[in-house]
């Protein structure tokens, strides 16, 4: 098997801008994995991340040996996995024991509200305007007597964390589910808060992180969770059908899985006996996983997951901010209405509540500017290939239109 396919890499490739100073020293490095950003402003990340072009030739690699597996290393498929949980684990400050590996989020958000011990008439809170992979795995839950209780919003459409707060004071609230970061408006939660806050009171706290992991630092070990779950294909730049559930170390003996797979089992690794048929569930967080999985996808996963470690996720959050200074000092010098929010609470996500979003979509689109609509705002999401000239380009455009 090729260096490539072990690790990925990085060929030649030119980009028109050079990322701004956060990331300077990762210039040439950029432009070899994204020499398509010369072309195009790409700012859908939060709907799909692009593939680096080291993990475009990491999965040309598999589908070759998958063509000829005879040329296959026997020992490669578990090392792979391996390597996923402990990579995956080493982005959220977690151990490799506490990670399952999954094809998406709602794998996770599905294995908790299964899995966790909720009985009935107790409470499980949900943020209204959530995206549905995390709403509808908590309301089937009222066919067996769960309490299914959606807290609204503030004004802004940002989750009300006062109310949140005070809620889970009651002790029939068994569960919080959150997303780290809101999908249609990019509001992030304080997390920290939120977790005190369950800590006190014995809560579950489920976090969906596909929309913050990979733009900002998530740290379980500072801000404990119990589970959380992140999907890899967008702001981790990996392929559909990889991603991860983080089960916090204290809760892994205490849950059994809904749906269990053949290699949740204690023995299984010894493919020579398989029909012993022990039923003592791993001791660790394998135990949740469901095989077989898709592994040319996990190895292009590590492949940009190490490229977003060997930049750093602190720096590319920095680098975010300064790439999304033009269009914030826009909307603030124009008066056009922003509706993601600005500071603490705010991410790389920024939305505009244009009068035609519609048509400022298709006007950035005829200009080679990626970006989409989401519940009736404009939704940009930059990420590490994006520059603060791409975003001084929707400016402008932005503001030829009004």
């Amino acid at each position: 098997m090729t260096d490539a396919a072990r690790t990925g890499g990085h060929g030649p490739g030119t980009a028109s801008e050079p990322p701004s100073g956060a990331l300077a020293p990762f210039r040439g490095l950029i432009e070899a994995e994204f020499p398509w950003a010369a072309q195009a402003v790409f700012l859908n990340t939060a709907g799909i991340g692009p593939l680096p072009a080291r993990t475009r030739r990491v999965l040309e690699e598999w589908a070759r040996l998958k063509a000829a597996p005879h040329e296959l290393p026997e020992k490669l498929l578990g090392a792979t996995l391996a390597e996923s949980r402990r990579i995956a684990a080493r982005l959220v400050n977690a151990d490799p024991a506490e990670i399952a590996l999954a094809t998406n989020t709602s794998f996770g958000i599905n294995l908790a509200a299964r899995a966790l011990p909720i009985a009935p008439g107790e409470i499980v809170l949900v943020s209204d305007r959530e995206f549905p992979a995390n709403v509808y795995p908590w309301m089937a839950l009222r066919e067996r007597g769960v309490v299914f209780e959606l807290a609204p919003t503030t004004p802004e459409g940002w989750p009300d964390e006062e109310r949140l707060l005070e809620r889970v004071r009651d002790p029939r609230v068994r569960v919080l589910a959150v997303s780290l970061t809101q999908f249609a408006n990019g509001y992030t939660v304080d997390l920290a808060r939120l977790s005190e806050a369950t800590r006190a009171t014995g809560a579950f706290l489920v976090v969906d992180a596909i929309q913050g992991v990979g733009q900002m630092p998530v740290d379980v070990r500072a801000t404990p969770v119990d589970v959380l779950s992140c999907g890899a294909q967008k702001w981790l730049l990996s392929p559909w059908g990889s991603g991860f559930v983080y089960v916090r170390r204290e809760l892994v003996s205490r849950l059994s899985p809904a749906d269990v797979g053949w290699l949740a089992f204690e023995g299984t690794d010894d493919f020579t006996n398989l029909t012993r048929y022990d039923t003592t569930l791993r001791p660790d967080a394998r135990r949740f996983e469901l095989v077989t999985l898709p592994f040319q996808d996990f190895a292009g996963m590590n492949a940009s997951l190490g490229l977003l470690l060997e930049i750093g996720i602190e720096r590319i959050r920095d680098h975010l901010r300064e790439v999304c200074a033009p269009v914030l000092e826009w909307a603030a010098r124009s008066g056009a209405p922003l509706t993601s929010p600005v500071g603490p609470r705010g991410s790389a996500m920024l939305c505009l509540a244009l009068p035609d979003p519609a048509a400022a979509y298709r006007l950035l689109r005829s200009e080679g500017i990626f970006a989409t609509v989401r519940e009736g705002v404009l939704r940009m999401s930059p990420h590490l290939y994006n520059t603060p000239d791409d975003l001084a380009r929707v400016a402008e455009l932005l503001d030829r239109a009004r």
